[in-house]
């Protein structure tokens, strides 16, 4: 894959200019949902290197981040000249950065392309490491490939465009990092308050600089999830299945599913890698004060398991889980079998 390149901005028009200047180019194009082509693109669009730079627009939230929005996206580049020379910037938060970096990577066979996250959680998550891709058939991100930006430029300024339920669903990615992390990092997260304020900004652009290393670190070990990789897969295999499952009834923001998948999978790390129960507690309390839950029964226990048996790190019949023995201690490619997931999902009714 390309060599992709971390920009914690402070002057977003110089950043943006050398990460353009960077990239040979014949085109340049700009993708955007319709979120953030009004909140997000006037920042960026008088500056100089934007010159010439034609929109590509599609509908906005994780729903659209389908193959008609795809095609889209293909059909504009066709109409507008693209070549395999032109350069592609995705600003928007993961649904943006997700779609279009896969529109990029195959369009006339690929296409390189910068992403400007503008939330949160792409911030954290979608945007690095260079997964691309689209919902497919019920199920996230299906179809996909591995593709690095060129650059990611992460300007926290865009924070102050967000809401408070969009600031969580991000923040629930950085506790999944502190948690792989280290004590230190995971109880920072724990005592920071998620009632947003402007003048947390500064802390919580520190607070993103260092989940994204985490992140980056572990990507750049293992760029195609064969071994470590699965670490940042922690609390998404329940949390997966949470998010088809509201697909089918009220669409939730990503964070709020992974968030309640930690609490599935930290149940089972006590149950089967010997988490400690006071850290999962604590972690747990975090969950409920800032997420809720989802309402779910028993009845929905057999779909669950079914939507985590599509997960792609599946092997075989088994359902594959990143699991914890303690803060930082990853215990990648465990499995549980029915009955456990079972009561990890009455823990979580219950808790």
């Amino acid at each position: 894959m390309e060599k992709q390149k971390i920009i914690i901005s402070q002057d977003l028009c110089q950043s943006l200019t050398q990460a353009i200047d960077e990239v040979k180019h014949d085109l340049l194009f700009v993708l955007c949902d319709e979120t953030t082509e009004r909140l997000c693109l006037p920042v960026i669009k008088d500056f100089d290197c934007m010159t010439g730079a034609q929109l590509i627009t599609i509908p906005a939230t994780d729903s659209h981040k389908t193959l008609e929005s795809l095609s889209h996206v293909w059909s504009e580049l066709q109409r507008m000249g693209a070549t395999r020379h032109s350069l592609m910037v995705n600003l928007g938060g993961g649904m943006v950065t997700d779609l279009g970096g896969f529109a990029a990577s195959t369009f006339k066979r690929g296409i390189p392309y910068i992403n400007i996250p503008t939330t949160l959680l792409s911030m954290v998550d979608a945007s690095v490491g260079g997964k691309t891709g689209i919902n497919f058939g019920g199920l996230k991100n299906e179809i996909g490939v591995f593709n690095n930006a060129r650059s990611v430029i992460l300007d926290t300024t865009f924070l102050r465009t967000m809401d408070h339920e969009n600031i969580c669903s991000g923040y629930a990615e950085m506790l999944k990092h502190g948690l792989i992390n280290n004590e230190q990092m995971w109880a920072e997260l724990l005592n920071f308050s998620l009632e947003f304020k402007v003048e947390s900004l500064e802390s919580l652009g520190r607070m993103v600089a260092e989940s994204v290393a985490v992140k980056q670190r572990i990507v750049t070990e293992d760029p195609t999830e064969q071994g470590i990789r699965k670490a940042l897969n922690l609390g998404h295999t329940a949390g997966h299945a949470f998010e088809s499952l509201a697909l089918e009834r009220k669409p939730v923001l990503h964070g709020y599913a992974v968030a309640w998948g930690l609490i599935v999978e930290l149940y089972l790390s006590c149950v089967k890698t010997n988490f400690p129960q006071d850290k999962m507690r604590q972690t747990v309390a975090f969950i409920k004060e800032n997420y809720g839950r989802m309402d779910i029964s028993c009845d929905d226990y057999p779909h669950l398991i079914e939507l985590m048996h599509h997960d792609k790190k599946n092997q075989g019949n088994s359902i594959n889980f990143t699991l914890l023995g303690g803060i930082g201690d990853i215990r990648i490619n465990q499995t549980a079998t029915e009955d456990e997931i079972k009561d990890a999902l009455d823990f979580y009714r219950e808790c």
